[in-house]
């Protein structure tokens, strides 16, 4: 299964008063996995930035000036999406920014039922508690230590480590990478990771010895010869 990770920073809190977006990042995974394929890119929002929005991920309005505008690259965000749940941690900040600028170039919306919000997640898990994405980092003890300030991809990356732990798949494939599966009437071994060099052995000649001669002292035939036999 394919899901997409996404985050975005803004110049502000509300796209109907003319807040924009200034920065996407998204993260494929596969199977709950990191796949290493991301799409990042930041936007000119054709306006300044106000001052609190600067203090939350510093990117002002020199260093956006020569950066494309969304209308640019939509068509690339849009394929690299495609039709996958996007999984977002208080989705519907997000996805209002992202449909504003979606309807600015006339493109269609996303709709809402594509949506996986990480935020709903971990208050029904956590109940009671903050669940910012730092607070479920350190929950979860994901090295977050590179988040100085907010960042989309570096978010977005966060999030997807916070994911797998919030839905419980990082231990689900701890067990199925040591555990038989069933399949059907048959069962097939899980992979294993194999030594690069084997063990040596443990028993020494002078411990085979010692074990022969307490045999001999047993007299008559054991009765494991047998199953050494049919074996």
């Amino acid at each position: 299964m394919r899901e997409i990770v996404l985050d975005t920073e803004t110049t502000g809190l509300d796209p109907l008063r003319g807040d924009r977006l200034v920065e996407i990042g998204c993260v494929e995974m596969i199977n709950r996995m990191p796949t290493g394929q991301t799409f990042h890119v930041y936007l000119n929002p054709e306006r300044d930035m106000p001052q609190e929005a600067f203090n939350v991920h510093g990117l002002s309005s020199e260093f956006l000036a020569d950066k494309p505008l969304f209308g640019a690259v939509a068509d690339d965000f849009l394929t690299f999406i495609a039709d996958a749940p996007l999984v977002i941690h208080n989705a519907s900040f997000d996805i209002g920014f992202i449909n504003a600028e979606l309807s600015k170039v006339s493109r269609a919306a996303i709709p809402r039922d594509r949506l996986v919000d990480t935020l709903t997640l971990a208050r029904r898990k956590h109940p009671g508690v903050s669940n910012r994405l730092d607070d479920l980092c350190s929950r979860y003890a994901i090295d977050n230590s590179r988040r100085t300030k907010h960042g989309a991809l570096l978010d977005a990356e966060l999030l997807a480590e916070v994911y797998i732990d919030l839905i419980g798949a990082r231990q689900s494939q701890l067990i199925l990478s040591e555990t038989r599966q069933s399949f059907g009437a048959g069962q097939v071994d899980a992979p294993r990771r194999q030594r690069e060099e084997p063990l040596a052995p443990r028993v020494t000649e002078a411990d085979a010895a010692a074990h022969a001669a307490f045999v001999a002292t047993l007299g008559g035939t054991p009765i494991w010869n047998e199953f050494s036999k049919e074996s």
